[in-house]
């Protein structure tokens, strides 16, 4: 890998995770990888959990987390941060869109 990477925005496709959820592989480096989500109003998240520390910005919509047991309404403008092998999920209470980081990179989003 060189020292950088570019990705222009009609580079990469949407591929569908499950009912109402899709994700863009935005870019990566050695230790960080970046996605766009969509979700559907009334798509779910099921609880789980996962080795990567997971940050996020939600650009439009409203979702309903529950992190490590405790509800978090979450708007336009707001961002979080879910360590690793925390339990997490979220109810989509609107057509939402989100920039969420991963570290260390996710190989199965490559």
């Amino acid at each position: 890998m060189s020292n950088y990477m570019i990705k222009k925005k009609n580079e990469g496709q949407q591929v569908d995770m499950a009912t109402g959820i899709r994700r863009k592989t935005l870019t990566h480096g050695d230790h960080t990888l970046a996605c766009e989500f969509y979700f559907n109003q009334g798509a779910v998240i099921p609880s789980h959990h996962h080795i990567f520390e997971q940050t996020g910005y939600l650009i439009e919509g409203e979702l309903l987390f529950t992190i490590d047991g405790h509800e978090h309404a979450v708007q336009p403008g707001d961002s979080w941060c879910i360590k690793p092998n925390v339990e997490h999920s979220a109810q989509v209470l609107k057509d939402t869109m989100l920039i969420e980081i991963f570290s260390p990179v996710r190989e199965d989003y490559l």
